[in-house]
């Protein structure tokens, strides 16, 4: 059974390094100034911090992929490992949640008809990039899934009730109702740009929006309350004879989403608006008040879930002593 784990474990593991590979070369030609499949050769001139910065996402990912199947990834501080693959789920996991939709639309829908100066880069460019990137989500999720299926086996068996009851406790549910409160304000924005509305948009984004940003909207909206929805239950220990993993990894995905992406998006805006005079690139402030609300819900969600988990080891570390002497 370990055997085949182990080769598991490790096909899922250079899977995923194989998958980014397509994405860093088109990424390394695009920063080297050969500007392949791309319909406006110049744009990619303006994009390169935003091409220098997901090319180094790709590469943890791959560095992240050689921890789950290495020896030194196992003796890898827990944090170094956990929060980005963290990040990486919530930004994979999203695309995998979303592409589907977005192409169910484009099948009962039909193909959106796009601007007459709509220009970006060749259909096969879409192909590869997300194609890539659902290969290594699924990959990727898998190897890190067996890997902490062996670091961490405690997770699968204890149950919501197990979660100590430590004196940070009233903190942790004081946080937690706080970022419940900002992942309902998000969900709400995110509802209402994903249904049509355009107020906090600027002008530029309302007159290019297509059915893939009112998909990505609707998605994020969807795991602003189900990151609420289940930290609410783990820190209030509802229906505490539950298995503490099905919360738990609702909350790991949501809230790494939110993270994720609403990280990404402020990233990706800084570096792309050029100068506040060009009236339709500008920036009005809910849309960057709604990505910042996502960044710091998601970093309340991680406070209180690395303390419970700290003080679960701890917990579990004085027991073992304890049992020994």
């Amino acid at each position: 059974m370990r055997i085949n784990e182990h080769v598991v474990r490790a096909g899922a593991a250079w899977t995923a390094v194989a998958a980014t590979g397509p994405y860093l070369t088109l990424k390394l030609l695009w920063l080297t100034g050969h500007p392949v499949g791309a319909d406006n050769p110049g744009a990619m001139d303006r994009l390169w911090l935003v091409n220098l910065l997901t090319f180094g996402m790709d590469a943890i990912a791959v560095a992240l992929a050689l921890a789950f199947v290495r020896p030194w990834g196992r003796r890898a501080p827990a944090g170094l490992v956990a929060f980005p693959m963290w990040a990486a789920t919530g930004l994979l996991g999203t695309i995998l949640v979303a592409l589907p939709l977005y192409l169910l639309s484009l099948l009962v829908l039909g193909p959106e008809r796009a601007a007459p100066d709509d220009k970006g880069v060749g259909d096969w460019v879409f192909l590869v990039v997300y194609g890539g990137f659902c290969v290594q989500g699924l990959s990727l999720l898998t190897a890190f899934a067996l890997y902490a299926r062996r670091r961490w086996p405690g997770l699968l068996r204890e149950r919501i009730g197990d979660l100590p009851d430590s004196p940070t406790l009233t903190v942790q549910r004081a946080l937690a109702c706080v970022a419940a409160l900002l992942a309902a304000g998000v969900a709400v924005g995110r509802a209402y740009w994903a249904l049509g509305g355009t107020a906090g948009l600027p002008q530029s984004m309302v007159e290019e929006r297509n059915r893939g940003v009112a998909v990505m909207d609707g998605v994020a909206a969807v795991m602003a309350v189900a990151a609420a929805v289940a930290l609410l239950v783990l820190v209030f220990r509802i229906r505490p004879g539950r298995r503490l993993l099905g919360p738990l990894l609702v909350v790991w995905t949501a809230a790494g989403s939110l993270f994720g992406w609403g990280g990404w998006q402020l990233v990706a805006f800084g570096a792309t608006t050029t100068r506040v005079t060009e009236l339709r690139s500008a920036v009005p402030g809910l849309m960057p008040l709604v990505q910042t609300a996502q960044v710091v819900a998601a970093v309340l969600v991680l406070t209180v879930g690395a303390t419970a988990l700290t003080e679960r080891g701890a917990r579990r570390r004085a027991a073992a002593v304890e049992s020994r002497g």
